[in-house]
């Protein structure tokens, strides 16, 4: 039995090491397959990414700038979406886009447009509830002073912004790490068609299932790469607001 165990871990690590040299070839010579699952899970994430920024730092200036009824509200639902499982994302923008549902007429279902607005969903919440949690912790002296140097309340706010704006691109940067490594909502709407909605996370679940761990190590080398560096980033600017 012992002999049998240590054969069987020996024979574990060689074909670690086998698939581990394999799939660095396969980085090393910029192999076709391998970078246009990377570029393409660049490109969707790096729009999604954009458009969430975008709305998510607007919800996070009108709730900064105007009191209104029903914004504590607004703010536990955005707070609570940071959390949404991205299935359950998934699965509801499949119903809205598919060919009966409301929105089938669009014709995004199975379309990199598709896996975008999963991804917008999903990281919207993040860069909103973030942010807006970084401008309410912000010191009030801050507001008060522009206010009382003759500011308005919309200049106020852009003064607050500018001196949160390590915590929010944070917040961006946190946003851009979920989409990253996020699987179940792009699989949904993406499809995993290879060469067209094909991305890391799905390629990897997709190659290891199939056997072929070359590719989705390969794949999975890619992206802690890039999570480590989104991870150093976050920290440096995470510091800089420190």
């Amino acid at each position: 039995m012992g002999f049998g165990a240590c054969n069987l871990a020996l024979n574990g690590m060689d074909f670690l090491i086998n698939a581990l040299s394999k799939a660095s070839l396969l980085i090393l010579s910029l192999d076709p397959d391998l970078m246009g699952i990377v570029l393409l899970s660049l490109k969707v994430s790096g729009i999604a990414i954009i458009i969430a920024t975008a709305i998510g730092l607007s919800i996070t200036f009108i709730l900064d700038l105007r009191d209104f009824s029903g914004k504590n509200i607004a703010v536990t639902i955005i707070n609570t979406c940071m959390g949404f499982p991205p299935v359950v994302a998934g699965l509801v923008l499949y119903l809205l886009l598919s060919r009966s549902g409301p929105l089938g007429f669009l014709h995004l279902l199975y379309t990199p447009a598709a896996m975008v607005l999963a991804q917008v969903v999903l990281a919207t919440p993040i860069i909103a509830g973030l942010s807006y949690a970084a401008i309410v912790s912000a010191d009030p002296a801050i507001r008060f002073t522009a206010l009382t140097l003759g500011a308005t309340p919309f200049q106020a706010s852009l003064k607050i912004i500018r001196n949160t704006r390590y915590a929010i691109l944070a917040s961006i940067l946190a946003g851009l790490g979920r989409v990253m490594a996020e699987v179940g909502a792009v699989l949904v709407v993406g499809g995993n068609i290879a060469g067209y909605t094909r991305v890391m996370t799905t390629a990897i679940a997709l190659e290891a299932d199939k056997g072929d761990f070359e590719l989705a190590v390969a794949l999975g080398m890619i992206l802690l790469l890039i999570s480590f560096i989104l991870n150093g980033t976050l920290y440096y600017f995470q510091k800089k607001e420190a």
